[in-house]
């Protein structure tokens, strides 16, 4: 009797290093089942775990595409304005990180102004004259311009579902430069360098939707004309709802 429960006393140990095997099985079989995936598969996985609310397709409520899941939301008409609550909550996480990364200690000297609006989020990147984004009356970038839309793009790219226009605008100059006298074509130049700029350090080209140069026609707010704050490319990310509404109200208009 004496040895019988002496048995039962180490009886369970052998549990948890069960549980520990299995723990490292599965382990094991995620890793494989990772592996075996395709390149989409693994850039879902990727973006999940860098931000929760970017893996989120329209083909899926989790990471992996589902066609049936988008036929069923298509049908009860839910599931678009659940993906445009999560893309707003991404715009702010997006905004966050993008305050943290240009955070400078001059005040009013930062290299960007970001602000969320009701169309989605506007990013200014400024050409200022002692931190250039352009070589004077180009659109090549500076050294510095080259790191801040590498930096835009690195974190834009992770935000896949975002619908995005690129506007270059310029200050207002009485001299004959380039800048006062092609300041049209200036504007649009410094706009497409920035979007060739993004789409090489990886956003979706299709995510680009448009491209203007708009000179010195739409200064920065309550800023005259001629301050070179309005020296600017600006970005402008908007969720796919407010995508959507602009392009019913471009239809409503046509006659």
């Amino acid at each position: 009797m004496a040895k019988k429960g002496h048995g039962g006393h180490h009886g369970g140990s052998w549990k948890v290093a069960y549980a520990d095997f299995v723990t490292a099985m599965m382990a094991l079989f995620l890793c494989l089942w990772l592996t075996s995936q395709d390149q989409k598969i693994k850039d879902a996985v990727e973006r999940a775990f860098k931000n929760p609310f970017s893996s989120l397709t329209q083909q899926s409520a989790g990471i992996i595409p589902n066609k049936e899941a988008s036929s069923t939301a298509r049908t009860e008409g839910k599931f678009s304005a659940s993906l445009s609550a999560l893309e707003v909550e991404a715009m702010h996480h997006l905004k966050e990180d993008l305050a943290k990364l240009f955070k400078d200690q001059e005040a009013g000297q930062t290299a960007i102004k970001i602000d969320v609006t009701a169309e989605g989020m506007r990013i200014n990147v400024f050409d200022r004259a002692h931190k250039p984004i352009f070589n004077p009356n180009t659109d090549v970038f500076t050294d510095y311009g080259s790191f801040v839309f590498d930096t835009l793009a690195w974190e834009i790219a992770r935000y896949t579902t975002f619908h995005i226009e690129m506007e270059g605008h310029t200050e207002t100059q009485k001299d004959s430069g380039r800048e006062s006298g092609n300041k049209w074509e200036l504007s649009t130049e410094r706009a497409n360098a920035a979007r060739r700029k993004i789409v090489f350090g990886g956003v979706l080209p299709e995510q680009i939707s448009k491209v203007s140069g708009f000179a010195d026609t739409v200064p920065m707010p309550d800023t005259p004309a001629e301050d070179e704050v309005n020296r600017r490319v600006t970005v402008l990310i908007r969720v796919k709802q407010s995508v959507d509404a602009a392009s019913r109200e471009t239809a409503n208009l046509q006659p």
